[in-house]
């Protein structure tokens, strides 16, 4: 049997995945209630393989917006959020 990590990670890629056909971006925090209901333990694993998605998928388009600005596709290079020292994972 797959790691409980594993079986969230899992969960968490076809969560984030079927949103865009749900028409529902936040459809992983219905889903994470659900859990919650059944493990709390694996609610959390969940959880986290979420957030570090979510954190990977806007650190990308940061990246992204940066490099497209420096060739020139686009007009103004994105801006870092401000820090509130360490806040978040």
């Amino acid at each position: 049997m797959a790691t409980l990590q594993e079986m969230a990670d899992q969960l968490a890629d076809d969560v984030l995945a079927a949103e865009a056909e749900l028409g529902d971006d936040r459809f992983y925090e219905k889903v994470a209630k659900v859990l919650m209901a059944a493990s709390p333990t694996f609610q959390e694993a969940y959880m986290t393989a979420v957030r570090v998605r979510l954190a990977e998928r806007r650190g990308r388009e940061f990246l992204e917006k940066a490099l497209a600005a420096k060739r020139g596709e686009i007009e103004e290079a994105p801006e870092a959020p401000v820090d509130f020292g360490g806040m978040g994972h």
